[in-house]
C-alpha cells in the first residue's frame, strides 16, 4: 500500500527532527492503529514475510512496521507514536541485551512493555537456531554465497566459534546482506518452525 509506505517515511523523517504534520495526516488516511518497532530493516524485512506466507495484510489492518535504526532510538519512536505523540498502540522484537532501553523508552513514553517480544540474541540468531546451521547453509550456497562463506569462517578471528555465531556474524560482513537474509530465511521455515518471538509479534498484531 502506498500510502503505508510514505506514511513509514513520514515517521522516518519526523524522528529525524522533521515536522510531524505528515505523519499525522497519514496516520488518519491510512487507519493506522499499531507500530510494530523493530530495529532495523533486516527485521522489517522478516516481519513483511512472514506476514504475507501467513495471508496477513499488515497495512490493510491498520499497522505499520517501523525500523528504527538501533534500539536505542526506542525512546524517540515511542513518544512520537505512543500516547504523547500519535495514540498508536506499540508493539515490537528487541534483543535481550537491550531490554533495558526499551523499558525505559517506553516507560518515557508513557506506554506500556507487553506486546514486546525478546529475541535471545538477534532475530537472525533465532533464524538460524529455528532452521538449524545445515539448512542455513544450503540457503547460503543456493543464494551463490558459499565461497564467500568458506573464506570467511576460513579466516583466524573466526575459527572455533560455534557454527551459529559464525553465521549470525556472517549475515552482518556485508551491506545488504542481513536484509536479503532476513526476508530468505523466514521464507524458509516450515509451518511451526517459526521463532516464538516472531510468531508472537504476528499474533498480537
Amino acid at each position: 500500500m502506498a500510502d503505508m509506505a510514505a506514511f513509514q517515511d513520514a515517521i522516518t523523517a519526523w524522528a529525524a527532527g522533521g515536522p510531524g504534520g505528515p505523519a499525522g495526516e497519514l496516520a488518519e488516511r491510512v487507519g493506522a492503529r499499531t507500530a510494530v518497532l523493530v530495529e532495523g530493516p533486516s527485521d522489517l524485512a522478516a516481519v513483511g514475510t512472514l506476514a504475507a506466507r501467513h495471508g496477513r495484510d499488515l497495512a490493510g489492518d491498520g499497522v505499520c512496521v517501523v525500523s528504527m535504526g538501533g534500539a536505542m532510538n526506542i525512546a524517540r519512536y515511542a513518544e512520537l507514536l505512543g500516547p504523547p505523540g500519535l495514540g498508536l498502540r506499540l508493539t515490537g522484537l528487541c534483543d535481550a541485551n537491550e531490554q533495558g532501553f526499551y523499558e525505559r523508552g517506553l516507560d518515557r513514553a508513557g506506554a506500556p512493555h507487553e506486546g514486546f517480544f525478546v529475541c535471545v540474541a538477534d532475530l537472525e540468531e533465532e533464524l538460524i537456531r529455528a532452521l538449524g546451521v545445515a539448512r542455513v547453509v544450503e540457503i547460503v550456497r543456493d543464494e551463490g554465497d558459499l565461497p564467500a562463506w568458506q573464506t570467511f569462517v576460513r579466516q583466524p578471528a573466526h575459527q572455533g566459534r560455534p557454527a551459529e555465531g559464525q553465521l549470525r556474524r556472517f549475515l552482518g560482513t556485508k551491506k545488504g546482506r542481513k536484509i536479503r537474509y532476513g526476508h530468505l530465511l523466514v521464507q524458509a521455515l516450515a509451518p511451526g518452525q517459526e521463532p516464538a518471538p516472531l510468531r508472537d509479534l504476528l499474533a498480537a498484531v
